[in-house]
């Protein structure tokens, strides 16, 4: 008879019953070393299809592949051991049929060993996270602003601003927590909104340009850190690490060119013989 070991990191029914309770912590990372970090604070790790634009360059989350997502979900999962980690499903691997987004997120599961998938959409994706769920596959929702619909959107900008125009990304709030999802990523939507999509779902809701309402947050670790150039309205810095990396950067080529580094200290001398 086998014997499972013990599951020590959080799992999508732990952040599923902190509905109201104390709020949820959430940040992305890419890497096995920023994960390690991210791990000894957060109850949520989310490996964005922001890697894109951090890692990769890319001016929209759109050309990031499966493939991507899987090698860095790997990576997080390596230099992480308490936090659930959650891997972004990237444009073009689930929009086709309910068959597509199950076999893409049955290959992030296998292959990263990750605790759950994030898709983007409301009401048009309701019918396949039910289908994801219904097949053991845990699904964390994303409305209001969702990056990879840009070509569509036009621009990135916040959402439910206008009168009138709340009753859509409600009804996707709502569509998406029937469906099963245990929590529900609201980006950059008018702070009222939601407030009363946080009051009125059963599910977690974790905002990022959203509410303090919200059941969490959640940032990407480089906006937060001060290392991306140009960062949303909804960000707050921690850090400055952008300059201070510049500075070491700045005076590791100058210790270079006048040959102060390496200095006795850092390199290997002969043995002497006994």
């Amino acid at each position: 008879m086998s014997v499972q070991s013990t599951i020590k990191r959080k799992t999508a029914p732990d952040i599923r019953a902190r509905k109201n309770g104390e709020p949820i912590v959430m940040l992305t990372s890419y890497h096995a070393h920023t994960a390690a970090l991210v791990d000894r604070h957060c109850d949520v790790i989310l490996v964005g299809d922001s890697l894109g634009n951090v890692m990769h360059g890319f001016e929209t989350t759109v050309p990031v592949t499966l493939d991507m997502m899987i090698l860095q979900g790997r990576a997080v999962m390596r230099g992480s051991q308490h936090a659930l980690v959650v891997v972004d499903m990237p444009f073009g691997s689930y929009e086709a049929s309910k068959e597509q987004a199950f076999h893409s997120a049955a290959r992030i599961l296998k292959e990263t060993h990750c605790g759950a998938v994030k898709l983007e959409g409301g009401e048009r994706m309701a019918e396949t996270v039910a289908f994801l769920v219904e097949r053991g596959i845990p699904v964390m929702g994303h409305i209001g602003l969702t990056p990879q619909s840009i070509n569509t959107l036009g621009s990135f900008r916040a959402q439910g601003r206008e009168e009138g125009s709340w009753e859509p990304i409600e009804n996707d709030a709502k569509a998406i927590s029937e469906a099963g999802a245990f929590s529900i990523v609201i980006e950059a939507v008018a702070e009222p909104l939601a407030r009363r999509i946080t009051e009125t779902i059963a599910i977690p809701t974790i905002g990022i340009g959203a509410s303090a309402a919200c059941d969490g947050q959640v940032l990407v670790l480089e906006d937060m850190l001060g290392l991306s150039p140009r960062t949303p309205k909804f960000v707050r810095r921690y850090g400055e690490l952008g300059p201070m990396i510049e500075a070491a950067i700045e005076g590791y080529a100058r210790d270079v060119r006048s040959r102060a580094f390496p200095g006795p200290e850092h390199v290997y001398g002969m043995k002497t013989k006994s």
